[in-house]
């Protein structure tokens, strides 16, 4: 795993797009570059890649905007990584690079849109249901200047 220190808005969205298009996260996608990169300053959000054989494989994001509660912000891996227990590893340097930070608390939000198997991660990675809630949105494919 590498950090990436400064991402382009670019290479940004290569993983986002690339991690979460088949679970439909698209809510950055639709950013213009300086609204996107503002979201992930790296005085506040940290970036970090996982490669395999010099590929981005995956990545996670720490979002310390509100330290000392850390988010896990995004969390995933590029389809053809997932099912060689690839997700298990990068949560483990995701946690202790968290924790490293000293948070009081490390948090992460999911929903039934990730892959089906990221909710046992997380549990098993030692987090807890919190709090659950419902909301709904129109289906980005089908709104009018959206892919």
């Amino acid at each position: 795993v590498q950090r990436a220190h400064k991402p382009t808005a670019a290479f940004y969205r290569y993983l986002y797009t690339g991690v979460g298009e088949p679970w439909m996260w698209w809510q950055r996608s639709v950013l213009g570059d300086r609204e996107l990169l503002a979201l992930i300053d790296p005085e506040k959000v940290e970036v970090y890649v996982l490669y395999v054989a010099g590929t981005p494989a995956g990545y996670f994001e720490l979002d310390l905007k509100q330290f000392p509660s850390i988010e896990l912000a995004y969390f995933g891996l590029m389809p053809q990584f997932t099912g060689i227990k690839l997700g298990p590893y990068m949560m483990g340097l995701a946690l202790e690079t968290a924790w490293a930070h000293g948070p009081d608390r490390l948090w992460i939000h999911t929903c039934d849109m990730d892959h089906p198997a990221a909710l046992t991660l997380y549990q098993r990675s030692g987090f807890e249901i919190f709090a659950e809630e419902t909301e709904t949105f129109d289906d980005p494919r089908l709104t009018s200047g959206n892919k």
